[in-house]
């Protein structure tokens, strides 16, 4: 029986004792995730899977799909080869749900995070499904993808606060590691001092504004959403931890062999997207924002000129040193046995899609003004110069980096501290306490008195 039988979408399967043998095997060997050998009509199916809301994806999920530069490529190829293709996307809320749709043959290209990227690698070969790392999409190099966040008005400080609370997260996923990193940071045992409840972003989120939870820790875009719609405000910047986290790109090694043109196509399309969010980094965000109905503004915060994710597809080795070293965190927690990661991680792929493929280091984050109807952001070398700009302009977004991590925030949603004549903003109240109990002379300043000071 052909493997690509697996395939066969669940609307159809359910008729299927109805239909003629024939008929079915031309249905299973054009749907769906092996995309071995085309269906009589010479069209061969390629299954992605992404995450539309987990938005330093984008460039292999919701903007290179809107932007249609995959299913160019694949047009491309199909003048030489004589065939047809035919990219069915699929979205999910998580990494979790991609994997199982991929150990079973039914996606052939995924995104996820570094911890459900491991996931990914062990369940593949547990299962006979063996996967690939091949690229990149976003990531920072602190950790600043992931932050933990509290209910506005909550009493909660710090980490250590959370003894003895509720913390909702999505138990494997990357702001899960940042989650039980820091709390061992902070002396909390977070197997024993906390009770996490394994809930996917929008339960949690929903279980934070009803009072379900103390606190959410989630990867982007949650916490920014939550900041940005005045319903959370942030715990801990996973910056702090100073440890590398990212999103990438995995792939079925049965199907990067059996199709390596197809692969080669789809990272030559994800070096385009890249390319293009990095020039009209603002179209990109609007485009995203239409697409899966989050605020623009919020998918700038992590995805603009000077944002919180760098995007660029090489599996560079900070990266990958990172990924090894989470590999404990999740055998610790019962969710694989152990990983090879130099065997997962295949760079040559991209090297041979995209030989000649070079992106800038970020230099570090500066503070940014979005102004009604501008379809272009102004970058500032200081806090201080975005509040004088912020005081005479009809604002729609402002932006500054954590005066520590670098993290980039909502400037209305940041802690902002005077000392002397120089203005600092923070992420977490905690980080501006610790500045201020380290400075004679500095203080706390409320938002709308730090933009009435300094204009």
């Amino acid at each position: 029986m052909p493997r690509a039988r697996r395939a066969l979408p669940p609307h159809r399967a359910a008729g299927r004792l109805a239909l003629p043998l024939a008929l079915l095997l031309a249905l299973a060997t054009g749907c769906g995730g092996d995309a071995g050998e085309p269906s009589d009509g010479g069209t061969v199916t390629v299954t992605v899977g992404y995450q539309s809301k987990t938005i330093n994806t984008v460039t292999a999920g919701t903007l290179l799909r809107s932007l249609g530069y995959f299913e160019e490529e694949l047009a491309d190829r199909g003048r030489a080869d004589g065939l047809r293709y035919r990219v069915v996307w699929q979205d999910y809320a998580t990494g979790a749900p991609i994997t199982a749709q991929m150990t079973a043959g039914k996606i052939d290209i995924g995104s996820m995070g570094d911890f459900p990227l491991l996931i990914n690698a062990a369940r593949g070969k547990q299962l006979k499904e063996p996967t690939r790392l091949v690229s990149v999409t976003g990531y920072n190099l602190r950790g600043g993808l992931n932050t933990v966040v509290t209910a506005p008005g909550s009493p909660l400080r710090s980490l250590a606060d959370l003894k003895g609370r509720k913390v909702s997260t999505s138990v494997g996923s990357a702001a899960d590691g940042t989650l039980v990193r820091a709390l061992r940071r902070a002396g909390v045992d977070p197997a024993k001092d906390v009770r996490k409840l394994n809930q996917q972003p929008s339960v949690g989120s929903s279980a934070l504004a009803s009072g379900g939870v103390d606190a959410l820790s989630q990867f982007v875009a949650w916490p920014g959403l939550l900041a940005f719609q005045g319903k959370a405000a942030a715990l801990y910047d996973g910056a702090e931890l100073n440890l590398p986290t990212f999103h990438g790109v995995t792939v079925r090694e049965e199907f990067a062999e059996r199709r390596p043109a197809v692969l080669d196509a789809f990272l030559r399309a994800q070096h385009r997207a890249t390319e293009h969010l990095r020039k009209q980094p603002v179209a990109a965000a609007e485009s995203v924002a239409k697409e899966t109905g989050l605020p623009a503004e919020v998918v700038y915060l992590y995805n603009g000129a000077q944002g919180i994710a760098t995007f660029d597809p090489a599996l560079r080795p900070e990266l990958i040193a990172a990924l090894k070293e989470d590999v404990p965190v999740l055998r610790e927690a019962g969710l694989v046995e152990d990983v090879d990661v130099d065997a997962f991680v295949d760079a040559a792929p991209l090297r041979r899609a995209v030989p000649d493929a070079a992106y800038p280091r970020t230099s570090g984050s500066k503070a940014e003004l979005w102004l009604e109807g501008q379809r272009t952001t102004r970058a500032f070398e200081s806090p201080g110069a975005l509040l004088k700009a912020v005081g005479g302009g009809s604002v729609r977004a402002a932006y500054v980096p954590d005066a520590v991590t670098g993290t980039l925030w909502f400037a209305d949603r940041a802690v902002w501290v005077l000392d002397g004549s120089d203005w600092r903003a923070f992420v977490t109240r905690s980080a501006a306490e610790r500045y201020v109990a380290g400075h004679a002379g500095a203080r706390v300043v409320p938002y709308a008195d730090a933009v009435r000071l300094a204009s």
